[in-house]
C-alpha cells in the first residue's frame, strides 16, 4: 500500500530546486495528474510562493482530446493551479507519428515555460515507462550497437534546447502506486485508448509486462537500466577528463587532439571522446557509429591518415590529430533568420533580430585573404577550417584582403555541442560541459537537482 502521508511529496521533490517555479506536464493520465498533485502538496508546504503552472498538450489526434484539455483545466481552476491548453497545429506525419508527437510536445511545453519565465518542466514518466522503454531498446538492438548507453533509459534531468530542464521525478514510482494515491484523494484520471493500441509499439510492450511474468522482467528491466545509467555516467566523465586534457581549439571549427590521447590507457572512454567531438565537429545530431568509431581510431593508432566520418575530416599529421568540418554538404546561400542553428554547428544571432540576412559558408577562397599564420598549426589547416564557418554573402563575394572578418558580419555564430544541443540527459553532463569549454559554447544551466538523484 503506497504511503500517502505528507512525506511521500517531500521524498519525491525535495531535491529539486524550484526557485524559478515549475511547469508540470499534465495530460490527465493518472501519472501526470498524480505529479500535479503532489507536487502542489510538496509547495504549499515548503515554497508556497513558488509559480506552478500546469499545461495540457492537445495533439489532436483523437476525439475526445479536446474535452480531457479541459477536464485538466476544471481539476487546476478547482485546486487554484494556473493552467494552459497548448495545440499542436502543425500538419501531422503519416510515418513515425509518436515521435513527431513526442517532439511537438517538448516544444510546446518549453515555449510555454519560457513564456511564463519558468526554466523547469516536470513530467509524470514512472518506473512502468522506464521498464517499457529499457526493453523497447534492447529488442531493438539499439543498445547493442551504441555499447548500452540506450539501456540506461531516462535520465532524471533532460535539458532541451540547452536552456529548459526535463525533470522526470517520479521514475522510481509503479503506476499503480500513483493510482492509489488517486485514490486515496478521490480524484479520476484519463484512459488514453492509445495506450492499449498495441499497433504501437508500447502498448505491446505494456502488454507484455502485464503478463504473468511481467513482474519480474520490470524489476530486470528496472536493474538494468541503474547498472547502465552508473556506467555511462563515468564513461562520460572519463571521456570529459580526456577533452580536457588532450583536445584544444587552435582556430574557430579546428579541434585539435594531442596524439598522447591515443595511449592514454582507456580506449573505450578515448573512443566516446572522440565520437561526441566527431558529432560535435560535423554538426551531427548523432553520435557516429561505434563500430566504425573503434575502427578509427585503430587505424589513427598505427599512423598518420586522412579520413572522414559524420561529416568531419580527420586529419593525423606530424603536427597533431585535427578534426574539421569537410566541405561537402554545406548550407547553400540563404535568408537566416535570428536564432537559426547554421549546419547543426552555429547558432545564429543576428545583430537586427528583426530581419534576416543572406549567410553562406565563408569558402576556400575568402579564406585565402585571411591571415591566419600564428602558432604551430599548419596554416593550410586553419583555413580549410574557416572556410566551413558560415559568412555574410556579402563577405563571401568581397574581393580583396578580409582582415575585420568576422567583426563585420552583421551577425555573431556561437558554438553548439551537436550532439547534445537538442536533448542532453544528466547522465552526459561531464562530457558535454568539457566539449562547451573546449569550443566556446555557451555554459550549461545549472542542474536543478542535487544529492545522488542528479546522477
Amino acid at each position: 500500500m503506497l504511503d500517502t502521508g505528507p512525506d511521500l511529496s517531500t521524498r519525491l521533490f525535495s531535491h529539486i530546486d524550484f526557485t524559478n517555479g515549475a511547469v508540470a506536464a499534465v495530460s490527465g493520465g493518472s501519472d501526470s495528474t498524480a505529479l500535479l498533485l503532489l507536487l502542489k502538496q510538496h509547495l504549499d508546504k515548503t515554497a508556497p510562493s513558488a509559480r506552478l503552472l500546469a499545461a495540457t498538450v492537445d495533439h489532436g489526434l483523437r476525439q475526445g482530446s479536446a474535452a480531457e484539455a479541459q477536464a485538466v483545466a476544471k481539476l487546476c481552476a478547482e485546486r487554484g493551479i494556473g493552467h494552459r491548453i497548448l495545440a499542436w497545429s502543425a500538419e501531422k506525419p503519416s510515418t513515425g507519428l509518436p515521435a513527431a508527437a513526442r517532439e511537438a510536445r517538448y516544444r510546446l511545453l518549453a515555449s510555454a515555460a519560457r513564456t511564463e519565465g519558468i526554466g523547469l518542466i516536470m513530467t509524470g514518466h514512472t518506473s512502468d515507462d522506464q521498464a517499457e522503454t529499457v526493453l523497447m531498446r534492447r529488442d531493438r538492438h539499439d543498445a547493442a550497437r551504441d555499447e548500452g548507453r540506450g539501456l540506461a533509459g531516462m535520465a532524471p534531468a533532460t535539458l532541451h534546447d540547452w536552456r529548459d530542464w526535463i525533470v522526470r521525478p517520479l521514475l522510481g514510482m509503479r503506476r499503480h502506486a500513483l493510482r492509489d494515491f488517486l485514490r486515496h484523494q478521490q480524484v479520476g484520471w484519463v484512459e488514453d485508448p492509445t495506450n492499449a493500441d498495441e499497433a504501437f509499439e508500447r502498448p505491446r510492450m505494456r502488454a507484455t509486462l502485464a503478463g504473468e511474468a511481467g513482474a519480474q522482467r520490470m524489476n530486470d528491466a528496472l536493474a538494468l537500466a541503474a547498472q547502465e545509467a552508473g556506467a555511462r555516467t563515468r564513461l562520460g566523465a572519463e571521456a570529459a577528463r580526456l577533452v580536457e586534457r588532450f583536445a584544444s581549439q587552435p582556430e574557430a571549427g579546428l579541434i585539435r587532439l594531442d596524439p598522447a590521447l591515443l595511449g592514454a590507457g582507456d580506449d573505450g572512454a578515448a573512443v566516446y571522446a572522440l565520437r561526441i567531438l566527431l558529432a560535435t565537429s560535423g554538426g551531427v545530431a548523432f553520435l557516429p557509429d561505434q563500430a566504425r568509431s573503434e575502427a578509427l581510431f585503430a587505424r589513427l593508432k598505427a599512423g598518420f591518415l586522412c579520413a572522414t566520418l559524420s561529416r568531419t575530416v580527420v586529419d593525423f599529421r606530424r603536427a597533431g590529430i585535427f578534426l574539421r568540418r569537410e566541405m561537402r554538404g554545406l548550407p547553400a546561400a540563404a535568408a537566416t533568420i535570428d536564432a537559426t542553428i547554421w549546419d547543426g554547428r552555429r547558432q545564429i544571432t543576428l545583430n537586427d533580430a528583426s530581419g534576416a540576412l543572406l549567410i553562406a559558408p565563408f569558402g576556400a577562397a575568402a579564406a585565402k585573404r585571411l591571415a591566419v599564420d600564428r602558432g604551430e598549426t599548419p596554416p593550410s589547416l586553419m583555413r580549410a577550417a574557416l572556410a566551413a564557418e558560415p559568412a555574410s554573402l556579402q563577405a563571401v563575394e568581397t574581393a580583396g584582403p578580409a582582415p575585420d572578418w568576422p567583426t563585420s558580419q552583421g551577425f555573431a555564430a556561437s558554438p553548439v555541442v551537436a550532439p547534445f544541443a537538442r536533448f542532453l540527459p544528466s547522465f552526459d553532463l561531464a562530457p558535454a560541459r568539457a566539449v562547451a569549454g573546449l569550443i566556446g559554447a555557451a555554459p550549461l544551466p545549472a542542474l536543478p537537482l542535487h544529492g545522488h538523484s542528479a546522477r
